[in-house]
């Protein structure tokens, strides 16, 4: 009898700690994310790249398939480039398949690339893991 008392205050502390402990971190501010805002270029090319579904294969940020590379920081890329990745948008090499973009839907994607690429550094080798489970990064 008293041993079950025991596991229950033992249980009812350790709920009672992830209550508290996830009040904590979901109601800090979070005034070190900054909001991307895309243009209206960027966001028609955002809306191409969903609409053919790139996520499928690419990864932004890590977040995606991993059939093709990881396109988060293909413009800034000393040794890619925009023109780099315009370059596969039509080609339909290996596995990636043979799109018909216009010349203008191919602007669009590599504006939503660009501005993709301003936002920050895939990956953050020098992000900062907070105890609480927070991780600063680094914006460009």
């Amino acid at each position: 009898m008293q041993k079950k008392i025991h596991n229950r205050i033992i249980l009812g502390g350790l709920i009672i700690l992830f209550i508290g402990y996830n009040i904590v971190i979901y109601t800090q501010n979070t005034s070190n994310n900054k909001a991307v805002i895309l243009s209206s270029t960027g966001k028609k090319g955002q809306h191409l790249w969903q609409e053919n579904n790139c996520t499928a294969c690419h990864q932004l940020y890590g977040l995606g398939g991993y059939l093709g590379p990881d396109l988060t920081n293909i413009v800034s890329n000393p040794n890619k480039g925009i023109s780099y990745a315009k370059t596969f948008f039509n080609s339909g090499i290996k596995s990636m398949p043979k799109f018909n973009f216009s010349v203008v839907e191919q602007n669009q994607l590599a504006a939503f690339l660009t501005e993709v690429d301003k936002t920050g550094f895939y990956p953050d080798k020098n992000a900062k893991f907070d105890a609480s489970g927070w991780v600063t990064v680094n914006y460009k």
